[in-house]
């Protein structure tokens, strides 16, 4: 049996291409909140990044997720998100 493609995702800290599965998924849902999808399906409009400050914080300089998302983002929601990596680190 032939194996299937496995799904690529871009990271936006590093702008490289990985698997899906190594990434960590943010999504922004319908009442415009952030969150870290560990399962990878919930629902809402959701960007990659990879598992390391470095990635966040080159995030952070080229405005990654305000692009991904079209939405100015609040210092707040960064430092939230910092918290959660270190959680999952």
């Amino acid at each position: 049996m032939a194996k299937g493609k496995t799904p690529l995702r871009k990271c936006i800290g590093c702008n490289e291409l990985f698997d899906k599965r190594s990434l960590i998924r943010i999504v922004k849902d319908s009442d415009g909140e952030f969150s870290i999808d560990s399962t990878g399906r919930k629902n809402g409009r959701g960007a990659y990044i990879c598992k390391s400050k470095e990635c966040l914080e080159k995030a952070i300089k080229n405005h990654g997720l305000e692009r991904s998302f079209k939405v100015k983002i609040d210092k707040e929601i960064y430092d939230e998100l910092q918290v959660e990596l270190d959680a999952l680190e």
